[in-house]
């Protein structure tokens, strides 16, 4: 039975290490691509970028963490609540940043010609700020009071020191799990961009089919954009629900079925889901925006292929194709 729990964590150890690394290659990448590729600063990439980073510090600091979780550490229980709480308040950023991105594509599609004058740069980043404060406020309020502390002061699950085996499900109340951030700050946000998304592609689908209007604003070109823009989007809602949803649907068996036995390889798929859906949204951003692809590829080639003794070295020809790349690019705004 040793042998085999030993072996399930030697692989779940190993899972988590790959996708720690592609999470951060990747989406160092997205950022990266974004300060490169002008075209790709516009708001709905800025809350991509904030997605980004909180992917980032999934697997920078968050998946270290669970890894040392997973083979019993024993810590002070403030100290592991804490590390529970960053993972909270990531998970809620990556909603809210979802949220946040079916807006402001719900805004594209519903007002075209005031997108620009209502959607402005300054209120872009003021909703990414919001967007984190309002995960900091809900990720961090198990940290005021509403954890297990007292359950295992009635259990006499820790010495004298507070010292516990640090687990998720030791210090995190499974009533603030469920009733708290499930059913208040997860399940309702998914529902509503799923409500969006609806609204979206029967908006898109319903303009198609008419002609250019007076303002030569042609509904073919624009609204082909915004619906092939629109599906990835939907997609990455997608995979962002398939990843999390088992673990929500877990804590609800642990809250309403104490006695019901999760088998462990249960438990380590529905974290693995999490984490990878961390370094998922890259790989979605390169095969479906044309924008991202081209950046990746010019990200990728200036770093293994274009060095030249530490220093790129162009040619005048191929400063002049990267002028008129750049040029065209900027003007056929093309995703």
């Amino acid at each position: 039975m040793t042998e085999a729990l030993s072996s399930s964590q030697a692989l779940y150890i190993g899972m988590e290490v790959v996708i720690a690394v592609s999470s951060v290659i990747g989406n160092v990448m997205v950022v990266w691509a974004v300060k490169i590729n002008r075209s790709l600063r516009d708001t709905t990439f800025w809350f991509i970028v904030s997605l980004a980073l909180a992917d980032i510090a999934v697997g920078a600091l968050v998946i270290p963490l669970a890894i040392t979780i997973s083979i019993g550490l024993k810590t002070h229980f403030y100290s592991c609540l804490l590390v529970a709480c960053t993972v909270l308040v990531l998970t809620q950023s990556s909603i809210l940043a979802l949220l946040a991105i079916a807006i402001d594509r719900y805004l594209r599609v519903k007002i075209p010609l005031s997108y620009k004058r209502v959607v402005t740069p300054r209120r872009a980043g003021a909703a990414v700020v919001l967007c984190w404060a309002v995960s900091i406020v809900v990720g961090l309020t198990p940290m005021l009071g509403w954890n297990n502390l007292e359950a295992l002061r009635e259990n006499r699950s820790h010495d004298d020191d507070l010292v516990i085996t640090c687990q998720f499900e030791n210090v995190i109340s499974m009533d603030y799990m469920v009733y708290f951030n499930f059913f208040s700050w997860v399940l309702p946000p998914l529902l509503l961009m799923l409500v969006i998304y609806a609204e979206i592609f029967y908006m898109i689908h319903r303009q198609l089919g008419r002609k250019v209007s007076a303002s030569h604003l042609d509904p073919s070109r624009y609204y082909g954009k915004e619906l092939k823009l629109a599906k990835s989007l939907a997609l990455v809602l997608f995979l962002f629900a398939l990843g999390w949803l088992p673990l929500h649907v877990l804590n609800c068996i642990t809250l309403f079925c104490p006695a019901c036995h999760k088998p462990m390889i249960l438990t380590y798929t529905a974290i693995l889901l999490t984490h990878g859906n961390s370094a998922v949204n890259p790989v979605v951003y390169a095969f479906r925006i044309k924008k991202f692809r081209t950046a990746f590829l010019r990200i990728w080639k200036q770093c293994l292929c274009c060095r030249d003794d530490g220093h790129m070295k162009t040619r005048p020809s191929e400063r002049l194709d990267s002028l008129i790349r750049r040029h065209q690019q900027q003007h056929h705004d093309d995703i």
